[in-house]
C-alpha cells in the first residue's frame, strides 16, 4: 500500500512537471514559432510586439487576419537578409541627423538596400507623357500639356518605381525559403464581427421604424472606424430606429440589389421601408442622428 502511494506521488510529480514544461516553456510566446525565413525564426512574441504598435481599428483587423501582418514581417526579414548578404552597412551619422529622423538599425539597412537597388530613376519618355495627359487633363484644370508635363513625368516615374519595387520584392519572396505554421496562425486569429443577415434586413424594412443600413465590409478600414459610431447611434435611438450592418462580401446579392459601389455606403429608409437617402462614405454621429430624426426617428 505504502509502495503504491509512493508510485502515485511520483506519477503526480511527473505530470505536474510535464504541465509546467508545456505551459511555461513550450507555450511561451518567445518559443512559439509562427514562421521561418531562410532558417531565421519569427516568434509569436515578435509578432505580438509588432501588433501592439498598430492602432485600432486596424489592430483588430490584423488580429482577425494575422497572415496579413505576418507577410509584412516576412518581407521585412527577407529585405534585411538581402541587405546583409550584399554587405550593406548603415551610413555614418552626422550632427545633421535629428532624433525625429531616427530609424531602427534594421530600417536603415533596408532603406540603404532600396536606395542601392533603385539608384537610377526610371526613364520617362515624351510619348508616355502625351499618352497619359488626356486622362488627367480634366483633373488638372484643363492646363496645356506644356504646363503639366513635369508633373505628369514625376507621376509616371513614381508609378514605375512602385512597379519595379513590387517586382523586386516578389522575386525575393519567391526565391526565399519561407515556412509558415498555418495551424498556429489559425489558432491566434480572432473571429471577425458578425454581419446582419438578409432575413434581418427584410424584417427591419417591414418593422415600421426608420432604418439605417451600413453596407460595408470587415476588411474595410473606414467601415471599421464607423462601427463604434453606429453602436452609439443604435443605443441613442433604441426603440426609435433600427441600425444594421451588412457585409457586402458575405451578401453580394444585396450589394448588387442596392447598387453599392463605395464602401461604406449608408442607406436610410423611412418607417415604410422606402429608401429616402444614401451617403457613400462615412458620416459623423451628429449627421447620422440628424438624418434619422429627419426621417421620423425622433418622434
Amino acid at each position: 500500500m505504502k509502495r503504491n502511494i509512493i508510485i502515485l506521488g511520483i506519477v503526480i510529480v511527473i505530470l505536474i512537471g510535464a504541465l509546467c514544461f508545456y505551459f511555461f516553456y513550450l507555450q511561451n510566446p518567445g518559443r512559439q514559432v509562427l514562421a521561418q525565413v531562410n532558417g531565421e525564426k519569427i516568434t509569436l512574441k515578435e509578432f505580438n510586439r509588432e501588433l501592439e504598435k498598430v492602432e485600432s481599428p486596424l489592430k483588430e483587423m490584423l488580429k482577425e487576419n494575422p497572415q496579413q501582418l505576418l507577410e509584412g514581417f516576412i518581407m521585412n526579414k527577407i529585405l534585411l537578409q538581402e541587405a546583409k548578404k550584399q554587405g550593406i552597412t548603415p551610413p555614418v551619422k552626422t550632427y545633421k541627423d535629428t532624433d525625429k529622423e531616427a530609424l531602427s538599425p534594421e530600417e536603415v539597412l533596408v532603406g540603404e538596400l532600396v536606395k542601392k537597388k533603385f539608384s537610377t530613376p526610371p526613364v520617362v519618355t515624351k510619348e508616355e507623357i502625351k499618352a497619359l495627359y488626356p486622362m488627367l487633363k480634366a483633373r488638372l484644370g484643363g492646363k496645356s500639356l506644356e504646363e503639366v508635363s513635369p508633373m505628369i513625368e514625376q507621376l509616371i516615374r513614381e508609378m514605375k518605381q512602385q512597379e519595379e519595387m513590387k517586382q523586386y520584392m516578389a522575386e525575393l519572396r519567391t526565391s526565399a525559403k519561407v515556412e509558415i505554421d498555418q495551424i498556429r496562425l489559425q489558432k491566434i486569429a480572432f473571429k471577425p464581427p458578425e454581419s446582419n443577415t438578409e432575413e434581418e434586413l427584410k424584417k427591419a424594412l417591414s418593422g415600421g421604424k426608420p432604418l439605417l443600413v451600413d453596407f460595408g465590409a470587415n476588411s474595410c478600414l473606414p467601415c471599421r472606424q464607423l462601427r463604434p459610431i453606429l453602436k452609439e447611434v443604435a443605443k441613442d435611438f433604441a426603440g426609435k430606429a433600427e441600425i444594421l450592418v451588412i457585409d457586402i462580401y458575405k451578401y453580394q446579392k444585396l450589394a448588387l440589389e442596392y447598387k453599392i459601389q463605395v464602401l461604406p455606403t449608408l442607406v436610410f429608409f423611412d418607417n415604410k421601408g422606402k429608401e429616402v437617402f444614401r451617403q457613400p462614405g462615412v458620416m459623423t454621429k451628429d449627421q447620422i442622428a440628424a438624418k434619422l430624426k429627419e426621417f421620423g426617428a425622433g418622434t
